[in-house]
């Protein structure tokens, strides 16, 4: 075999390398991508208010009830503690709403980070669900304390006791796991420049400062919690509103969306 023949025959074997989108023919995917990106931002926003809406005014109604001297005889035939706490459920799918609908925002920019806030998302929601199923036991306890009559009052003042801080434990829980998963989400906002860098600024100081409250929280300092939440639930009132208004960066979401695309630039 001669060199030519050999040189042929070596071209033909070695792998095709992937074919790469020239630019006119990936500016289209880009527009598209720009759009959907504009119509996600404003979902995302809506969800974000309308977790707060949800377990926010539901927490509100159904640890209000829980709280009253005489809830073992009343949480049973109470509705609204029942709705209150169908309510809060109804948040768990709107975060792991959240996280899906982020996942193809911010995979362009960091696979391992959108991922991971996905699964932040995801953990949220499943803990706040258990901790709300453990808050609607309190309904059998309710029932049974009914039936069984004042005798065994301690017993299932008890187990009333354990469901509700069985809700609040989860809640604390899932806190600290959204608070220390937001962080690198931020981060990765600052770096993509998705939205403005003082948001995202925002967003590292108030994340970190909730999850280091919810964290004393769990550890006995009671109130630390609450307060904490101040920073990181004002970023995410405004965050959603911007989301709503402006959207995301679109020089950063064309950038993302060239990369997946493979676009060659003239």
């Amino acid at each position: 075999m001669d060199e030519t023949t050999r040189t042929a025959v070596s071209v033909a074997e070695a792998p095709a390398e992937a074919p790469r989108l020239r630019y006119n023919d990936g500016r289209e995917a880009v527009q598209e991508e720009l759009s959907s990106s504009r119509r996600t931002a404003r979902i995302v926003g809506m969800l974000v208010l309308g977790g707060y809406l949800t377990y926010g005014v539901g927490n509100a109604i159904a640890t209000g009830i829980a709280a009253a001297p005489d809830y073992l005889s009343s949480v049973s035939t109470s509705t609204l503690f029942t709705a209150s706490a169908v309510w809060m459920l109804l948040n768990s799918a709107l975060v792991i709403g959240i996280g899906t609908l982020m996942l193809p925002i911010l995979r362009p920019h960091n696979k391992n980070i959108a991922l991971g806030y996905f699964a932040t998302r995801v953990f949220e929601g499943i803990i706040l669900a258990v901790g709300v199923i453990s808050l609607l036991s309190l309904v059998i306890v309710s029932r049974s304390y009914t039936e069984a009559g004042a005798a065994d009052a301690s017993y299932f003042g008890t187990l009333g006791s354990l469901a509700i801080n069985g809700n609040f434990m989860a809640y604390n829980v899932a806190m600290v796991g959204l608070g220390l998963g937001s962080l690198f989400f931020c981060y990765l906002l600052f770096r993509s420049n998705l939205v403005p860098r003082f948001l995202a600024v925002w967003g590292l100081v108030g994340y970190a400062i909730f999850a280091t409250g919810c964290v004393l929280e769990i550890l006995g300092f009671a109130g630390t919690g609450l307060v904490a939440t101040i920073p990181g639930g004002l970023f995410e009132i405004f965050f959603g509103i911007w989301l709503i208004a402006k959207g995301f960066n679109p020089s950063a979401i064309t950038i993302g969306a060239a990369n997946t695309a493979g676009v060659v630039t003239p």
